[in-house]
Formats: structure tokens, C-alpha cells, sequence
């Protein structure tokens, strides 16, 4: 077996963990429960208007995509899960929205250079694990002087701060894979759109998070809702102490947060135009 053949079956396992990881517990809660508020901020940001093709990568169960479609966006909504999209069909259904679903990798994404007049995504591309190859085809995918809309969540942001909790307990990262709270960095973000992208601007917002009385109700809802969380309980299942370590790290992060029954949650909101000129 070739050198390229070892790297593409090391990338379709990489992929399928991935797939996995997102379908287990139930991200669609986290989406419709807690950050909802997310998607029509980045739809109003990119001004998605009617008429235009907008591309939600890594789109989830639609927190996004369904606000862009009812808009009046021609939208396609595209997920490495196909759970994910199979609730978001559902949702958009009950919602009114109109809009088409299809499962791809956020960085080999199965659309034609230029084809869509706005691409974002809502914390969902930089869970992608090669950044650098993500950012190339949210950039070929959209037109010159078309919209490229990000939110991520901050490294300093209450979601950051809880991965870098989660990191010792997790398994470690493959080669390669990067931390996906550096597309909540300006710097980093900038660096990966380079001089294909113009009008980069970059906003720290947040997001208030009232889901949540006491630290152990968000601690046990992320426990049983987000895949990330619940991947990381796991690899430490059969560890009592490591378990209760993270479980009073995570309340402690909490309590750290909560103001009167609520949090607010850092992240970065970046707009940018394709350049013109230039090869993406």
C-alpha cells in the first residue's frame, strides 16, 4: 500500500470518527435549546436576501441554514452526519422552510467552483479537523464577490474553556488535526482566508445562555446531548476518579459562568468577501 493510500484510509477513519462522534447524544437539543439565537445572527450578518445560493457547511440540524431559507434563501444545508440532517429535515418541515439537505465533508465539498453566493457556517467548520483545506473550499465554493460567514466559539469563551477542560480526558488528537477553538482567533482566521478574501471583519460577541439554574443541569445536559462531551465520558468510563475529576471541573467552569441563572458565551463572528482576482 502507497504512502497515499495509508494517508486516505488514515483520513476516512479520521472522518468516520467524526460522524460518529456528532451522531451520538442529541446535537439538534443543544441547537434548538441553547444556541439557538446563533443562526439568524449569522444569516443578518451575511444579508442573505432572496434569491441568493447560500451554502451552510457542516450545518448540523439547520440552526442556520433554516433561518437563511426563510429568508428567501436558495439554500443547501451539508453535514458529515446524516443524522444531523435527517432532524433537520424535520424541523425545517414543522418551520415552513424550504431547502435541500446533503451529506458532505466540509473539506472536499462536492459543489463547483463559485456555485453559491454566500457560505457560512455556525460552529460547524471548525470542528473540521485539517483547517487550512476547510477554508480553501468554503472559499472555491463561493463566488467572486460572495459572502463567506463564520461563528465560532472563541479559545477564551466559556466553550473553549471547556475543551481545554475536556483535553486531558480525551484521547489524543491525530496527526495533523488541529484545536478546533482557533477559528474563534482573529489572527488565525485571517492567516487561512489570506489575500483571497477581502472586507474581513471580525467581531467578539455573545451569546446569553439562560438554559441552565445550577451548574450540574448544564454539566449533565452536555453529558447527554453533546457529542464531544459525551466522546470524551467515554474514554474515561472505566476511570471513577478521572470521571468525577471532570465532572467537578465542568461544574466549577459553570459556576464560574452563571449570573443569575445565566451565561454568556464568547464567540467570533467573521464576514468576508471572495476576492476577485486570485485562485481559491
Amino acid at each position: 500500500m502507497t504512502e497515499t493510500a495509508d494517508a486516505r484510509d488514515a483520513d476516512r477513519a479520521l472522518k468516520a470518527k467524526h460522524r460518529t462522534m456528532w451522531a451520538l447524544g442529541d446535537y439538534a437539543a443543544v441547537a434548538r435549546e441553547v444556541v439557538a439565537a446563533l443562526g439568524p445572527v449569522l444569516v443578518e450578518a451575511c444579508g442573505v436576501k432572496r434569491g441568493d445560493r447560500v451554502l451552510d457547511v457542516a450545518a448540523g440540524s439547520g440552526n442556520a441554514a433554516i433561518p437563511a431559507a426563510l429568508a428567501g434563501g436558495d439554500v443547501i444545508a451539508s453535514d458529515l452526519t446524516p443524522e444531523l440532517l435527517d432532524v433537520g429535515r424535520q424541523e425545517a418541515a414543522a418551520r415552513g422552510a424550504e431547502l435541500r439537505w446533503q451529506e458532505a465533508d466540509a473539506e472536499a465539498l462536492p459543489f463547483a467552483d463559485g456555485e453559491f453566493d454566500t457560505v457560512m457556517s455556525c460552529v460547524g467548520v471548525m470542528f473540521a479537523p485539517h483547517h487550512q483545506t476547510t477554508a480553501d473550499e468554503l472559499l472555491r465554493v463561493c463566488r467572486p464577490g460572495g459572502t463567506i460567514g463564520l461563528i465560532s466559539w472563541t479559545p477564551e469563551g466559556f466553550i473553549g474553556q471547556m475543551f481545554a477542560i475536556m483535553k486531558p480526558y480525551a484521547p489524543p488528537p491525530p496527526p495533523g488535526a488541529q484545536p478546533p477553538p482557533l477559528w474563534g482567533r482573529e489572527d488565525h482566521v485571517r492567516t487561512l482566508l489570506g489575500d483571497r478574501a477581502t472586507g474581513v471583519e471580525a467581531r467578539r460577541r455573545t451569546i446569553l445562555v439562560d438554559r441552565f439554574a445550577k451548574p450540574a443541569d448544564f454539566r449533565d445536559f452536555f453529558k447527554a446531548t453533546y457529542g464531544p462531551t459525551i466522546a470524551v465520558y467515554r474514554n474515561i468510563s472505566d476511570d471513577p476518579g478521572k470521571t468525577a475529576d471532570l465532572d467537578r471541573a465542568l461544574d466549577e467552569l459553570a459556576d464560574g459562568a452563571l449570573r443569575d441563572g445565566a451565561m454568556e458565551w464568547e464567540y467570533l463572528l467573521v464576514t468576508a468577501h471572495r476576492s476577485d482576482s486570485g485562485s481559491a
